[in-house]
């Protein structure tokens, strides 16, 4: 009976939800009688509908394949989270043999711009790709990129390396600070949740890395702070993760917060993660109750990998 009593509780509470969502327009979104995966896209649904703004997420399991998600098809901006392939191109193209990673370049006054901590301090001295391409993870230094970049070819030399991944629909086309300048609908500069989510797996578990270089990819982004109030505030503490984020708040685009990357549960395969939240208002600064949505992705990320 109390199996009886739970089933029935749980069924009503899903009918509640359901009737919840329907009154925002949002019931065909939720599978008649939802399977495990349809019960955490639904609770994905649900953060959407109370966020005012758009979700996109895809959690992707590297040990079975399985993934669950919202609008893992959508297309959002990169922002700053695309410095995160730009770290694992510079890696691999050293172990390639096609660079020397400790190659010192160097750069002008004229290439700072905001959010740019370790090139400003290096600028009589320059640094190496590797010190660009870990202050370009870490720091998120937006001139680092853009020297990162041009060294190795430009955008459109990244979207050929996602190409190379298998990942057929992530794409850049500008540089710093030009490639947050995307509008609903616009195809550069783009991802979606699903595609990155198989990326950021291709980087850090699949074989274009060696063991050493996916051991210091993988301790960036363990290292970089701006996530902290993303998906791994929702995540449980001691659980291994890390992360790039992006943000763009250019005025007439929207409000966009992302967050990529990896979390490693006890006793179970990793699982990496691709968020993505356009908030329908235009913020000015970060706006904390923005990332908290983020968060509450991350906690549903936790559930569905202790499942």
């Amino acid at each position: 009976m109390a199996d009886e009593h739970n089933s029935l509780d749980r069924r009503a509470a899903l009918a509640g939800a359901a009737a919840a969502l329907a009154g925002l327009g949002l019931a065909s979104c939720i599978p008649a009688t939802p399977g495990p995966a349809g019960r955490f896209a639904m609770r994905l649904r649900i953060i959407e509908a109370g966020a005012n703004g758009v979700l996109g997420a895809s959690f992707l399991d590297t040990g079975s394949g399985e993934s669950v998600g919202l609008n893992g098809y959508a297309r959002f901006p990169h922002a700053s989270s695309l410095k995160l392939s730009l770290a694992a191109m510079v890696l691999a193209r050293e172990q390639a043999g096609l660079i020397d990673a400790e190659r010192t370049v160097r750069w002008t006054r004229e290439d700072l711009m905001a959010v740019s901590p370790f090139t400003t301090e290096r600028l009589e001295q320059g640094a190496t790709l590797r010190e660009l391409a870990r202050a370009a993870q870490v720091s998120s230094d937006n001139a680092a990129a853009n020297v990162l970049l041009r060294e190795l070819g430009g955008p459109g030399a990244l979207t050929a390396f996602w190409r190379s991944l298998g990942d057929e629909t992530s794409r850049l086309d500008r540089t710093e600070p030009e490639l947050n300048l995307v509008r609903p609908g616009e195809l550069r500069d783009t991802t979606t949740p699903d595609a990155m989510a198989r990326t950021v797996a291709a980087l850090l578990y699949g074989p274009l890395l060696d063991a050493p270089r996916r051991a210091e990819l993988r301790q960036w982004l363990i290292e970089t702070g701006t996530g902290l109030d993303r998906v791994r505030a929702g995540l449980p503490a001691g659980w291994p993760a890390g992360d790039k984020t992006g943000t763009s708040l250019a005025s007439g685009m929207g409000s966009v917060y992302v967050d990529i990357g990896f979390v490693e549960p006890p006793g179970r395969a990793p699982v990496t993660f691709a968020t993505y939240f356009r908030a329908a208002q235009q913020h000015l600064r970060v706006e904390p109750a923005a990332q908290a949505v983020l968060a509450e992705c991350g906690r549903v990320l936790a559930q569905w990998a202790a499942r």
